[in-house]
């Protein structure tokens, strides 16, 4: 974690001071189900079950707009239980929504297989549309930290057959809105906005950002300006094709720098794609309990916070 860190642009961000009161989840009305197998890949020759879990509102009838919650952990754990109270309130708006596995570092995985599990898990449910009450036509990805950074993925390779692997390739992967929040983007200036002691830990040849990258046992850095650091940077994937974006970040993150969803939110808008970015005024890196941080989730839990991602869903899926 930096000591340190620079204060961020916000000329062509909304800045929020989240303090209000927290959300308030539905009881009942919701239909959860569990550990779905969506996708069965291999990675280096061992297979994984990828799941996901899905909660199907049933206040109202008919089909609903769907949103894929990507859990974040550092690009080496991904757990899909993760911030169940942030997803109900989702689900009690009116949207289908399904949090899901994917493969990390730890599995021997790169960001190009990460990428590849979100599509299928998304072609997955347009293929189960009719039994989840799924609108297939309207599907949006949300996630936080290394899930923020595959939402964004996901939201610039629109039409990238590339990342279209696996099963149920029948089906589209594309999808109309991308929520990404704290997310990491170009992997070079991860710690850009950090003192010196936290830059020299985020570029160690090797570490876990480096793996994501280049694969298990590599000895470089994501420090290095090399094709493949360009390739798994979001911005460069940008095309007419690229979905609308909001993106969040707080100003006091000291995990990853808040430039970062700057950096991707300028490109966005110079490509002439939709962009909104929000600073949160003192807000950290979402939910920390693990540190001992128990009140480092609140800002992201408000009904401010949240009710600026439900507005975007009704703009882009409704």
């Amino acid at each position: 974690m930096a000591k340190t860190i620079k204060k961020t642009d916000t000329s062509t961000s909304i800045v929020i001071n989240p303090t209000g009161a927290q959300i308030r989840c539905a009881a009942s009305g919701i239909t959860t189900t569990n550990d779905i197998t969506y996708s069965s890949p291999a990675t280096n020759g061992r297979k994984s079950d990828l799941k996901l879990d899905i909660q199907v509102p049933t206040s109202t009838s008919g089909k609903k707009p769907l949103v894929i919650y990507i859990t974040g952990g550092g690009f080496s754990m991904a757990d899909r239980t993760a911030n169940l109270n942030q997803r109900t309130y989702v689900a009690d708006q009116g949207y289908v929504v399904a949090s899901i596995q994917y493969r990390t570092t730890k599995d021997g995985a790169t960001y190009k297989d990460g990428v590849a599990d979100v599509k299928s898990a998304i072609r997955y449910l347009r293929a189960n549309a009719d039994k989840y009450a799924i609108d297939a036509g309207k599907v949006a990805v949300w996630g936080q930290s290394a899930g923020g950074y595959l939402a964004a993925m996901t939201g610039v390779t629109n039409g990238e057959k590339s990342f279209d692997v696996g099963g149920n390739l029948d089906q589209r992967s594309d999808v109309q809105g991308v929520v990404d929040e704290f997310g990491p983007a170009g992997l070079s200036k991860l710690a850009a906005d950090y003192d010196t002691a936290a830059q020299k830990a985020n570029y160690t040849a090797g570490n876990g950002a480096a793996q994501w990258v280049y694969g298990p046992g590599t000895k470089k850095s994501i420090a290095d300006s090399t094709s493949e650091i360009a390739a798994a940077d979001p911005s460069t994937h940008i095309s007419s094709k690229t979905a609308p974006f909001v993106l969040f970040h707080g100003s006091a993150d000291n995990l990853v720098s808040p430039s970062q969803t700057l950096d991707l939110h300028t490109a966005l808008r110079a490509k002439g794609i939709k962009s909104t970015r929000y600073v949160l005024t003192g807000a950290g890196h979402g939910d920390l309990s693990f540190t001992g941080d128990t009140s480092a989730a609140q800002p992201w839990s408000t009904q401010e916070t949240m009710g600026h991602i439900v507005d975007f869903l009704r703009q882009h899926l409704k």
